[in-house]
């Protein structure tokens, strides 16, 4: 038991960043599973994170509440942003999500009265790890469901190639657009299990960072399976603090190494369905014919 809490004590951060993190790479890979490279979620996040802070503040709402809130203005602020950027090429559209994490530093900044502006923003509640791993579990059964409903087949369909999707009469835009939504929804809340982890954010919280963070643990885990970008989040979000106990003196350095190699021998990211049925087809029960 005393190694339990030891063990508690230790790495209990960690976890709670790891289930933060899984949030903002889930958003990421909802637009990702549909074609789309966007890094619209920093924006989505953002807006979740001092909408819930708001909430908080104002109204003393409990932190789950918090992110019901959040995950309705980023599912707003997501249907605002698809009607633009879809629009847009593929490599014009990664761009301008990029330009759009630079317009949101200067509105946090320059909007005190709803962010705090430059002194940024207290969240007097802190949310328990019990809280953030209740509200990822009922994001992960929704991706779940989803990937084995009509959108998570036609999404993949868009996703490997487009016109061919089109000729087969799905609208490619009407896919997208609620990609969208859905990763601004699931950004929004992975905003406010920030802020509310956290207890301050500013507009330092929703920059450049975390858009590395996102692409990173998306990437690393896998984007060809929902379960990829959770496994990927709390990879991306253990190895500082593995690599601060094994080598502390190059932790930086062993950090990029071991997420090089990861990334080399396994291009597909760590959870790849396409792996995993090729190793079920020939293993040794499907290989045997069954007798004439």
């Amino acid at each position: 038991m005393e190694a339990i809490l030891d063990f508690w004590a230790a790495y209990s951060a960690t976890i709670a960043f790891g289930l933060v993190n899984s949030f903002i790479a889930l958003s990421c890979y909802a637009v990702l599973s549909a074609g789309v490279l966007s890094f619209t979620t920093v924006m989505f996040a953002a807006v979740g994170g001092f909408v819930a802070a708001q909430m908080i503040g104002m109204f003393a709402l409990p932190p789950l509440v918090a992110f019901l809130f959040a995950g309705v203005a980023g599912g707003v602020a997501a249907a605002v942003i698809a009607v633009i950027f879809l629009r847009l090429e593929t490599h014009w559209m990664a761009l301008a999500s990029l330009a759009l994490v630079l317009i949101t530093r200067v509105v946090v900044l320059n909007t005190p009265t709803l962010t705090g502006g430059v002194q940024g923003m207290l969240v007097p509640v802190r949310v328990s790890v019990l809280e953030l791993f209740l509200a990822l579990a009922v994001t992960a059964f929704v991706f779940y469901r989803m990937h084995n409903s009509w959108y998570g087949l036609v999404s993949r369909a868009v996703r490997e190639d487009p016109s061919v999707a089109s000729t087969m009469g799905i609208s490619t835009y009407r896919v997208q657009f609620i990609a969208f939504l859905i990763s601004g929804a699931v950004g929004g809340i992975g905003g406010a299990a920030l802020a509310t982890t956290l207890q301050f954010i500013s507009a330092d919280t929703y920059f450049l960072a975390l858009a590395f963070t996102m692409i990173a643990s998306t990437v690393l885990g896998g984007s060809f399976h929902w379960f990829g970008p959770i496994v990927g989040a709390f990879v991306f979000t253990a190895l500082p603090t593995t690599m601060q106990a094994v080598l502390p003196e190059i932790q930086d350095v062993a950090k990029g190494v071991v997420l090089l190699v990861i990334m080399i021998l396994l291009p597909r990211g760590l959870v790849d369905p396409r792996v995993l049925k090729l190793r079920l087809s020939r293993s040794p029960k499907t290989a045997e014919q069954p007798d004439a």
